[in-house]
């Protein structure tokens, strides 16, 4: 059995005032000619397919496109919920991409539990695999608020009751296993932080009170488990059977550097056989330069050399001084002015002189993220690391809520 993995494509996203639209569609292209290419029996969709619940006209053609494209190779596509996507959305269109080999599983609430448990099969029509097709689990899908709990009950009670969840339905994936009288291996999915993985700017972190991340230890015994949500292809704690794909495209500055990976993972009757990366061509080039001016005038004279004038890259210009200029980006734009760049943000990074949101610290309030502006404000309180962390949560829980608001 061969399945290809993959996770967080956002759909729809708009990068600094620039659409994806382009590489989004260059990605899917590529994507079926590798599903025919390894003669994939099917393909597993980790959470986010779009940026958010209202995703554009054009992020939604190109996920239908891309399911008729998937239909015609003979593979079977499943499509997992993320924390970005609407499930009312993905609903409205379930019952017809059942007809075309496509399973899509929204939530653990609207979903049965049978329903949750995937028989995949081969090309050849025989039982390759069961799938235990998990998506982002929403805390009011499986927990009910008390009152008087303190944050680090929810945490237990929202740990013991998405893991409970994960233990039901694989104990009917081993029921549904026994019944068909094939020892066939069992995947599981998921969208969630687990403990130890390693985070991206672009990375929206899921809180709930004061709960960061889901114990590796409390999943069960999966011959495979397909994750979603991190966009840094990695193995979480080292297991080999545990696994992130990344997202496809690059979504931040912070993960220009990073090679993007497909997944696919050979499964025989006993289990696991191995998992190859497939690097993902990169589409879009993102290059984060920083230093003093001087030092970025050098770093120009190198790129130079390097870039291809065909195609425009994307910058991110980092400027370290403490001294404040009122005319930086006018002097950014005179160092890369015939370079094949556009540059969409310019940031200053205080010198070792100046700290703290201070009016002269030579930084502007926009060029922070709310979460730059609140770990900054926490730095400079006399907190414990317990006050912080339960702190961090709530900030979270608030910022979700007016992002999910602004959609």
């Amino acid at each position: 059995m061969r399945i290809l993995h993959t996770s967080d494509w956002h759909l729809g996203q708009h990068f600094m005032g620039k659409t994806r639209q382009a590489e989004h569609r260059a990605w899917c292209d590529w994507l079926v000619q590798k599903v025919q290419a390894q003669h994939a029996d099917a393909l597993i969709i980790a959470g986010d397919i779009f940026d958010t619940g209202t995703p554009p006209s054009y992020a939604r053609e190109q996920y239908n496109r891309f399911v008729m494209q998937m239909q015609a190779t003979g593979c079977q596509l499943v499509v997992l919920a993320g924390n970005h996507d609407s499930v009312a959305m993905l609903n409205e269109s379930k019952d017809l991409f059942a007809c075309l080999n496509t399973h899509v599983i929204s939530s653990v609430a609207t979903e049965q539990l049978d329903e949750q448990v995937l028989v995949l099969k081969q090309r050849d029509g025989q039982v390759g695999a069961i799938l235990c097709a998990i998506p982002y689990v929403r805390p009011r899908d499986v927990q009910r608020s008390q009152a008087g709990q303190s944050a680090q009950d929810k945490q237990s009670d929202l740990q013991q009751a998405i893991a409970e969840h994960y233990a039901q339905l694989f104990a009917k994936a081993e029921a549904k296993r026994a019944a068909l009288g094939v020892p066939v291996p069992i995947v599981g999915t998921g969208h969630l932080t687990t403990v130890g993985v390693s985070l991206t700017e672009s990375v929206r972190e899921i809180y709930v009170g004061s709960l960061t991340a889901f114990p590796t230890d409390a999943f069960p015994a999966f011959d495979y488990l397909a994750l979603g949500h991190i966009h840094r292809p990695q193995k979480v704690a080292g297991l080999e059977y545990i696994r992130y794909s990344g997202s496809p495209i690059t979504l931040s500055f912070d993960e220009a550097r990073q090679q993007k990976e497909l997944l696919q993972i050979d499964l025989t009757a006993e289990g696991l056989h191995s998992v190859t990366p497939l690097y993902i061509p990169c589409f879009q080039r993102l290059i984060s330069l920083s230093g003093s001016l001087a030092e970025l005038e050098q770093a120009f004279a190198q790129l130079a050399q390097e870039l291809d004038p065909k195609a425009v890259t994307w910058l991110e210009i980092q400027v370290r001084a403490d001294d404040y200029y009122a005319d930086l980006d006018e002097r950014v734009a005179a160092l890369c002015a015939d370079l094949p760049v556009e540059v969409l943000r310019v940031r200053r990074l205080r010198g070792n002189t100046r700290s703290g949101l201070s009016r002269d610290s030579g930084e502007l309030l926009a060029e922070l993220t709310p979460n730059e502006v609140f770990a900054k404000r926490l730095a400079g309180e006399e907190l414990s690391e317990a006050q912080i962390t339960v702190l961090k949560g709530l900030h979270a829980q608030v910022l979700e809520t007016v992002q999910e608001g602004q959609a």
